[in-house]
């Protein structure tokens, strides 16, 4: 007897050997029901619904999509990536070595049901990618990008090759309903959106521990102290023609340590803008004006996430550029054919003419008044002496998450 029970025993443990192994080659889905290339939430809203794609992102498939039929009672609506046999009980993102972006809050769930802010939320009618980028997954991790409506949110490096990730739809309330797309396309249909991110990439003459992509800069650093700021400096330093730019705070991180300013072009690469000589800057963290010291001074309020800040230079009428002022190694032709801007912020400069040598000779050093706004509002204003070179924009930020969007001639229209 005892004989035959482990024999059935056997027989039973390698039908449910090849049972799992089938399951490899299917797709997985609970509380929840595929008609062709609609999924729709079949649950009584107390239980999540998952589906879990038959394959993973790979090189000839790295993006997939999803467009909202349906928000149903809550919305509760997620799209990302997962392992391959991922609790179908579980949204995406919920689980280690699972992550996603909800529809519902706007946030990125990374394995945590504790989600971090990090778009903008999605309603019946938009299109939610997932991909993943090509050149950039070595050492076995992945950047991960995730899009709204054909525009990228943001990005996340994970600790995983390509193949432990397997697209992921998840549900939560009744009446939810998705369009799914596992072929879908992204940044191959227009040529001018790539070319203008190429552009933006090409304006940005120094980058260390930022990632840029399009006009989105990216703190990637470590984030553990005062040595891991990153920095974004610009190809091109301020002038009479470009003489402003603007960065929209998308994440403010951890401690939102982001800095917006003016630096000499060889600035430390490990310093905020403002901590050290040939430099000023505003500090979003806390409100201070920070200009060649460590040490800051009040000047005007916090920033927090949505906030716009800026900074400029009020030039006199006289100024005159040094030849790095205006371009660098040929760089003037990143503006063809530009509309030369009217600097409306011009100081009045009530001296009297100087001649050509004068003028000349006053270049180095000579000061200008750099101003700082917020939301579009002018802060405050700070006489400086201009380095030689010129001011070039400088950005830093130093804890993680930290996200800013930055346009770096807003007034050329």
């Amino acid at each position: 007897m005892d004989e035959i029970n482990l024999h059935y025993r056997f027989m039973n443990w390698r039908r449910r050997i090849r049972e799992v192994r089938a399951v490899r080659y299917l797709e997985r889905f609970k509380r929840m029901m595929r008609d062709g290339e609609v999924l729709s939430y079949q649950g009584n809203s107390d239980d999540v619904g998952c589906y879990v794609a038959p394959r993973p992102l790979s090189k000839g498939n790295c993006y997939f999509e999803v467009t909202i039929i349906d928000t149903g009672v809550r919305g509760m609506i997620a799209v990302g990536l997962v392992p391959q046999y991922y609790k179908l009980d579980h949204q995406p993102g919920w689980l280690p070595h699972s992550l996603a972006y909800h529809a519902d809050d706007g946030k990125l769930y990374n394995g945590n049901t504790i989600g971090q802010q990090f778009g903008p939320k999605c309603n019946r009618g938009d299109r939610i990618g997932c991909g993943i980028y090509l050149e950039a997954f070595e050492d076995g991790q992945t950047t991960v990008f995730f899009t709204k409506n054909g525009k990228e949110v943001g990005t996340v490096v994970v600790p995983a090759s390509p193949e432990a990730l397997y697209p992921a739809v998840g549900m939560h309330s009744l009446g939810e309903a998705v369009q799914l797309d596992l072929q879908a396309e992204w940044g191959m249909e227009k040529e001018d959106g790539l070319m203008i991110v190429d552009s933006h990439e090409d304006e940005w003459g120094r980058l260390h521990d930022v990632r840029v992509t399009g006009s989105l800069l990216e703190y990637v650093g470590k984030g553990k102290s005062i040595v891991d700021v990153g920095l974004a400096q610009a190809r091109l330093p301020l002038n009479t023609r470009c003489h402003y730019y603007e960065l929209e705070i998308t994440d403010a991180g951890e401690k939102c340590y982001i800095a917006l300013g003016l630096a000499r072009r060889d600035y430390p690469k490990n310093r905020h803008p403002g901590w050290s000589r040939g430099s000023i800057a505003y500090h979003a963290d806390d409100g201070k004006l920070f200009q060649g010291s460590g040490v800051g001074d009040a000047f005007g309020p916090r920033c927090f996430e949505g906030d716009v800040m800026g900074c400029g230079i009020m030039f006199p009428r006289d100024y005159i550029l040094d030849s790095g002022d205006d371009s660098d190694d040929g760089d003037s032709e990143l503006w063809p054919k530009q509309r030369r801007v009217q600097n409306d912020l011009y100081m009045n400069d009530e001296d009297e003419e100087k001649d050509g040598e004068e003028l000349e000779g006053e270049q180095e050093g000579r000061k200008v008044v750099v101003f700082f706004t917020r939301n579009g509002k002018v802060v405050g204003r700070k006489e400086v002496a201009v380095p030689a070179g010129g001011f070039y924009p400088t950005i830093g930020m130093m804890s993680t998450g930290e996200k800013v969007r930055v346009d770096l001639h807003p007034l050329s229209g």
